[in-house]
Order: structure tokens, then C-alpha cells, then sequence
């Protein structure tokens, strides 16, 4: 089976989410027949939906997969509850969200999966690490990802410093 190019977008905004980020992207990179291309800059941003929570920590990885879309998908939601991820309030605080922002040039709509994510033209804090990745990424319908950015709401979207070069390992 061929792999395929799957972008995966990481947000924290509780119990040290830029550790949090960092361990994900190790398990990320340790999935089953899958390998870690390039992992973005995280940033800083402020949350959308309630404001009476923490900024949070955002970045993306791309994988290369033979994993199916829900497969992976599978694994995300693993990883998520792994971090002790709750799902209490909508656009709520988290310790992680792994969402499957792109798969190939696949456009998936089912119950469980929509990809490309619907709301990535809308979330520079997802555009601006994808394009970190790949500068000439597009959408499957051909819309580039520098003009859907240039048209994105600002959200205070602040780089982090990279982190120690020390691996973090997955556990």
C-alpha cells in the first residue's frame, strides 16, 4: 500500500501545553507504519470560543501514512485520551486536540471525519504551521493556503521559541 501525506493540527492550553504538544508529536512519530516528514514552530494564541480560558499552544505535523484516514483518526483520539483529554465544552480548555486537517488529496465527509477540517481557512494558528511545513500546500480543490492566510481572521498568533533539542520520549 502507497502512503499518503496526512497534516495533523496539535492544540493545548492546559497542564503544560507546549510539553504536552511535544509529547504528542513523539507519539505521533511512533505510530504503525507511519513516519514523522516535519513537525511546524509552535505558537501561542489566543482561544477561540470562551475567553475565560488559558491562550493555547499550537503547531502541526506532517506524517506520511499507510494508515486509512479513520484509522488514523483512531489513533489521534487515543493519543488525546492518553493526555487525559476531556470533552466538556465546546471550543473549551484541553490538554490535547489532535485534529486531522488534510489527508492526501482526499475530501472525506462522514459522520465521524470531514477533512480537509472545515474550519481550517478560518484558524491562522492552524494555517501558519501547515505553512511552515509546505509552503505550496493547498487545499484538495486547488485553494492555496498563503491566500486562505492572507484572508484569515488574526487570532494574536506569536511564535514560541523552539524547544531543547532534547527528544521527548512518547510515554
Amino acid at each position: 500500500m502507497a502512503t499518503t501525506d496526512a497534516f495533523i493540527g496539535l492544540g493545548s492550553n492546559l497542564a503544560d501545553p507546549t510539553a504536552q504538544l511535544a509529547r504528542a508529536v513523539a507519539e505521533l512519530a511512533a505510530l504503525p507504519d507511519t513516519t514523522l516528514v516535519a513537525q511546524s514552530t509552535f505558537y501561542s494564541s489566543r482561544p477561540v470560543g470562551p475567553q475565560d480560558q488559558p491562550d493555547f499552544v499550537n503547531g502541526a505535523v506532517w506524517l506520511q501514512t499507510r494508515l486509512t484516514p479513520l484509522q488514523l483518526l483512531d489513533h489521534l483520539q487515543e493519543i488525546e485520551q492518553h493526555h487525559g483529554r476531556e470533552r466538556k465544552q465546546h471550543w473549551g480548555p484541553r490538554t490535547l486536540d489532535l485534529d486531522l486537517l488534510m489527508y492526501g488529496d482526499d475530501t472525506i465527509c462522514s459522520e465521524r471525519l470531514t477533512v480537509p477540517h472545515p474550519e481550517l481557512p478560518n484558524r491562522d494558528f492552524v494555517l501558519q504551521p501547515l505553512l511552515d511545513l509546505k509552503a505550496d500546500l493547498a487545499l484538495p480543490n486547488g485553494q492555496s493556503l498563503v491566500d486562505l492566510r492572507k484572508q484569515c481572521p488574526d487570532n494574536n498568533l506569536r511564535p514560541l521559541p523552539p524547544l531543547s533539542r532534547e527528544p521527548i520520549s512518547p510515554g
